[in-house]
């Protein structure tokens, strides 16, 4: 649900001169904040109808559809070479698959809230697994600063000093690692399709595709069919994929392209507020002091794990500014 939750190659793509988006990005940006955040209403309202891989395989079909539509729209093909596609397999289990089925099961346990909750751990895990896979990522006293701070909020949700008493271990331990596999497929991504040239929307649609095979595959294994098929869940399936996996995934790329991934990223902060808010006022879930304290000890201690140093910004900026200045 993260902003490079689908993304799937880490280059950003600009808004070519003159042109502007018919929307203004705040605009776009809110409604991105809002689709991810009632993601996990939609799982948990659709898990009470379908069983989990089902309910993620249902979300990437609807999810793959919207993006096929774009790329039939927009006259995009997908990707070539059985490299790619090798490539785009892993990250399509790692990026989607596993981490949509994770966050279903865990939702079969514990509250909407509590799961967005840990889908904002996924910078703090970022950091700590790219600091030892990525060598260009260096530690610094303020990015520690906040993976403590961040797992320390984590403790506070979680309620560490009651001895997790009401707390359903499975369930968190799933979300958890549902959050955890996110930052993986990042790191795989990056190496292996970063600066391919190829267009975002092509591979994310092939990736996409993928997963849905993946699961089409997992899923008649593990369920069987539904003797019926209830209205209210399959809406909150619908709308988890085309909204929260389709039309998400091309308000991302926008953004990014118009504002830049560090703007774009932003929105990572506002998903647990609007997951929490969702569960409480929708689905009356239950909210203790320790949930929200705690939430805005985890967004507080991601933020700081994302800063980079002011000389490192100047640095990344002397290339463009260069390119820039040459360029026709």
């Amino acid at each position: 649900m993260s902003i490079a939750a689908t993304r799937p190659a880490d280059t950003a793509t600009t808004v070519p001169p003159g042109r502007r988006a018919a929307l203004d990005w705040r605009i776009r940006f809110a409604v991105l904040s809002l689709i991810w955040g009632f993601s996990f209403l939609f799982i948990k309202v659709g898990t009470q109808g379908y069983a989990p891989f089902q309910v993620t395989f249902g979300r990437l079909l609807f999810g793959t559809a919207v993006l096929a539509a774009a790329m039939a729209v927009k006259r995009e093909r997908l990707p070539r070479g059985a490299r790619t596609w090798g490539h785009l397999t892993v990250a399509a289990f790692l990026l989607n698959a596993l981490p949509f089925s994770l966050f279903a099961y865990a939702e079969l346990t514990i509250p909407s809230t509590l799961a967005g909750i840990c889908n904002a751990t996924s910078p703090l895990w970022g950091m700590v697994l790219s600091l030892v896979a990525l060598s260009e990522d260096r530690p610094t006293r303020r990015r520690v600063a906040g993976l403590g701070l961040g797992f320390l909020g984590v403790l506070t949700v979680l309620g560490a000093w009651q001895g997790f008493q009401g707390l359903d271990v499975t369930g968190t331990v799933m979300a958890l690692l549902a959050s955890l596999s996110y930052p993986v497929g990042w790191i795989y991504v990056r190496r292996t399709l970063a600066g391919t040239g190829r267009s975002h929307l092509s591979l994310t649609g092939a990736q996409l595709l993928l997963a849905t095979v993946q699961l089409a595959v997992v899923t008649p294994l593990f369920t069987s069919l539904p003797h019926h098929l209830p209205l209210v869940p399959l809406l909150a399936v619908a709308a988890l994929g085309a909204l929260g996996t389709g039309l998400a995934v091309l308000i991302q790329y926008g953004l990014v392209a118009e504002v830049g991934p560090t703007t774009a990223q932003m929105v990572t902060y506002f998903i647990p507020v609007i997951a929490a808010a969702a569960g409480v006022a929708i689905l009356d879930e239950s909210l203790t002091w320790s949930t929200p304290v705690g939430a805005i000890v985890v967004l507080a201690g991601a933020a700081l794990t994302q800063a980079r140093p002011k000389s490192a910004a100047r640095d990344r900026a002397r290339p463009r500014a260069a390119t820039k200045r040459t360029t026709p």
